[in-house]
């Protein structure tokens, strides 16, 4: 007599299936000790893995290191005020 396979929940991820382990961290980006990691912290629920993952790589993000100092953009924006208010004198004649 065949069997159906049972179905597995959708949301939530089974370890043991070769498979779905290997595509999520194809989709993620992942490798197997950093997915391993996460599901140790949060669960095997697909959308907390995702979060996390996601979380994880918007950390990793490198600060830029050619942010313009404070007198530069206050110099900047004084510049800007003065060219609209020219702008807006020019009008009235």
């Amino acid at each position: 007599m065949r069997r159906p396979k049972p179905q597995a929940i959708r949301n939530k991820l089974d370890l043991t299936d070769r498979s779905q382990v290997r595509l999520l961290r194809k989709r993620l980006g992942l490798s197997d000790a950093e997915l391993t990691v996460i599901v140790g912290r949060m669960g095997n629920s697909i959308p907390a893995i995702s979060k996390e993952a996601a979380q994880q790589r918007a950390n990793a993000l490198p600060k830029p290191a050619d942010v313009a100092p404070a007198a530069v953009i206050a110099s900047a924006t004084a510049g800007e005020q003065t060219t609209t208010e020219v702008a807006a004198a020019a009008p009235s004649s």
